[in-house]
């Protein structure tokens, strides 16, 4: 074992596990949890929560008096599983609404609870070869700079109020920019090129959602990559969408996969036809080229994990304080528990349509544990090696979908309810790797510090159950509130045969449905006025739902997904859909996806990240510009410090990223309280008159000025030395 000794010794004891720690941290859990389901669904990226968390807990526990460091390493440990859970249900679960069915609040909560418990059982094993034993190996960057953050705490130092001075303007400016909100000026300012009669670059559109939480993602993942993401969002809206709109235009007939003319199309429609199909193609691609890059490293963790699992059955007892594990035990009754309680929710609570069998279902119980425990122990080398935000779990996610979907498609299982229970499968996987990745670096912050392993390992499983809970809610609210109802009359014959489009019982609606057109309310209907059809894979409707009327005969409105829509755009898990649904269906859209495929191998052999730069091909230009600000005004701190004979502001715990968490947190909160306003209103009927009346500031002028005012706040905070 390194000679190593942490900031606490083994012989010392201190409070650690105690009620006021599990409360704040399980407190945290619901509330970044809750955060990064907001922002991961509109933007495609996730920020670590464990430092925010860390100096929020040191201030806050100084209140009630001079809090223990492990105290606070419990509070972060408790509070950092919300996060990490997150990342791996809006990465997955949101393709069940892709592929055709509801999000189903028990079917989220019981995935997120398995997947999140398999990430920390399996860690248990591990933990002593990979945190321990590889100390000088792997480095855990996060979880090493959270022990940093701890420690400069317990010795005095303060970074809270950077934190809180971001978290108080970011609220404030959201009240007032966020639609749902007091909306005093548009929350995303447009831009569509124009000279007189002669309109330039058709098809195009510029715009950014000017919301603080992408600002201060932009800061912290730097003007690089910021920089490389914006790229794929310029090539998709600014070139590939004009060309597609300046050949498409003299064709007055719709072309696959849409349903109406190009030339009838908006900027939005024609990036969610065409763009969307070809931004998954080029992020599956990028997926599995990052996949096959760590080839070397998945070899090594496995035979790593084979040695250590040999090796700990003649260990010596462990005595130190700091060794004290959680038994074998706990991980293989566990882990039996675990595949009995899938096993029993996939009898009991199957996917509709998807009657497959005890035994199948046993099997795809035993499937989880297998790719889980795989997963977990690739996913945990990983992260020590190159940091959370860059380990591929989408990659292996995809692996497991690919493989899952063969078997099904070897045994004949091609209908859509065989693609949820793919997702299922999947999603479980995806979870557990995901949160095995933070639960490493919070073990490597522990055993830094001097923390009892023991202790960890039981705040993790609770913030496990805590969070699973906030993470459901979160999510279907989301998919509630950014939901529309749109015009779509067209004649329809409900008994027909009509292939890739199926009736779709016990939808819910809301009580009342207010259709729009040209983006105003102009009727409401009674939910019981209509049948719900879905469609998925049809040359008659794109893919989604409608509302028919067998009075009239016609589809009259079309239903359009919050999650999914521009707004909230998942493209994670619309990767996810794809791969699924073009496995077993095998009827895509493959001139698109092939496309984007080509594309990400064009840019890989530029030497660029094809998976960023895939990402921000996906996403709308709107949140990829917004990003990109963010991290210019990280590129003019830089060089400003540069300049005055200081380090670039490259810590996780400087004054601009401490500022940058505080935004992203404020834009969260204050957003998913819009988000609770409208889903309120998307489900009672009733309407909150909370929004300014719309006077001559309520123009994309203004918008632009308040970001810009906003990203200044950025680029002062972040010049500004921290109070020692």
């Amino acid at each position: 074992m390194p000679d190593f000794q942490p900031y606490i010794p083994a012989s010392e004891k201190r409070p650690e596990f105690t009620l006021r720690a599990l409360l704040l941290g399980s407190f945290f859990g619901i509330v970044f949890g809750a955060v990064t389901v907001y922002v991961g669904i509109k933007a495609g990226l996730t920020v670590a929560a464990s430092i925010p968390i860390s100096v929020l807990s040191i201030s806050i526990l100084r209140v009630f008096g001079r809090a223990s460091i492990l105290e606070n390493n419990i509070v972060q440990t408790t509070g950092n599983a919300g996060q990490s859970i997150a990342s791996g249900v809006i990465f997955t679960l949101p393709a069940l609404i892709f592929l055709g069915y509801d999000l189903e609040y028990s079917r989220i909560f019981m995935l997120a609870l398995v997947g999140g418990w398999l990430g920390v059982l399996f860690m248990i094993p591990l933990r002593r070869q990979l945190i321990v034993e590889e100390h000088g190996t792997l480095t855990y960057p996060e979880g090493t700079a959270c022990a940093d953050v701890l420690i400069a705490g317990d010795r005095g130092g303060s970074f809270a109020s950077r934190i809180f001075l971001g978290l108080g303007l970011g609220g404030l400016y959201t009240l007032f920019q966020n639609d749902n909100l007091f909306a005093a000026w548009p929350g995303t300012p447009d831009y569509q090129p124009d000279l007189g009669a002669q309109h330039i670059l058709k098809g195009a559109a510029i715009r950014a959602d000017a919301t603080p939480e992408y600002l201060g993602v932009g800061y912290i993942i730097g003007p690089r990559v910021a920089g490389i993401m914006f790229a794929g969002g310029c090539v998709s809206w600014l070139v590939l969408m004009p060309l597609i709109h300046f050949f498409g235009a003299s064709i007055g007939h719709p072309v696959y996969p849409g349903t109406i003319p190009i030339d009838q199309m908006g900027p939005s429609q024609m990036w969610s036809t065409y763009i969307r199909p070809m931004g998954a193609g080029a992020v599956a691609a990028a997926g599995l080229i990052t996949l096959i890059k760590t080839i070397p490293t998945i070899v090594g963790a496995l035979t790593g994990g084979i040695r250590q699992m040999r090796g700990s059955k003649s260990g010596a007892p462990k005595v130190l304080r700091t060794e004290d594990d959680l038994p074998m035990s706990v991980v293989i009754l566990g882990s039996v528990a675990l595949v009995a309680i899938m096993f029993l929710f996939l009898e009991f609570k199957p996917v509709p349509g998807a009657f497959v069998g005890a035994w199948a279902n046993l099997a795809a119980a035993l499937l989880v544990v297998v790719f889980g425990f795989l997963f977990v122990t690739v996913s945990s080398r990983i992260v020590g090696i190159v940091g959370s935000s860059a380990s591929p779990v989408s990659g292996m996610t995809i692996a497991t979908l690919m493989a899952t979907s063969a078997i099904f498609l070897l045994k004949g299982w091609t209908a859509p309810a065989f693609g949820a229970l793919a997702i299922t499968i999947g999603g479980a996987v995806c979870i557990a790797a995901s949160n095995a990745g933070d639960t490493s670096q919070d073990l490597k912050t522990g055993y830094l510090i001097g923390a009892t392993p023991r202790l960890q390992q039981l705040a993790l499983m609770i913030g496990v159950c805590v969070s699973t809970v906030i993470i459901g809610v979160t999510l279907t609210a989301m998919n509630t509130a950014f939901q529309e109802f749109r015009t779509a009359a067209q004649p329809w014959d409900i008994n027909a045969t009509h292939d890739g489009v199926a009736v779709q019982p016990n939808a819910h609606l809301p009580e009342r449905i207010p259709v729009q057109d040209a983006g105003k309310v102009t009727t409401q209907h009674a939910a019981s006025e209509y049948i719900v059809l879905n469609a998925l894979g049809s040359s008659e409707l794109a893919d989604g739902k409608y509302l028919y009327s067998p009075t009239s005969h016609r589809i009259e409105v079309q239903w359009i997904q919050g999650i999914g829509s521009e707004k909230a755009a998942a493209p994670q898990a619309r990767l996810m859909a794809t791969v699924i649904n073009g496995i077993l269906s095998q009827k895509l859209p493959w001139g698109l996806v092939l496309m984007g495929v080509f594309l990400v191998v064009a840019v890989e052999l530029l030497g660029i990240r094809s998976l960023t730069f895939a990402v921000g091909a996906y996403l709308s230009i709107g949140t990829t510009l917004a990003i990109f600000v963010g991290g210019v005004v990280r590129w003019m701190v830089d060089r400003a410090l540069a300049k005055v004979g200081e380090k670039p502001d490259e810590s996780e715990i400087s004054p601009g990223a401490l500022y940058a968490s505080g935004l992203i947190a404020a834009g969260g909160i204050v957003g998913l309280l819009g988000v609770a306003i409208k889903a309120y209103e998307s489900l009672t009927g009733a309407t909150v008159p909370i929004q300014f009346p719309h006077t001559f500031l309520y123009n994309s002028g203004v918008s632009v000025v308040m970001f810009a005012a906003l990203a200044f706040s950025l680029f002062y905070f972040a010049r500004k030395p921290l109070k020692k």
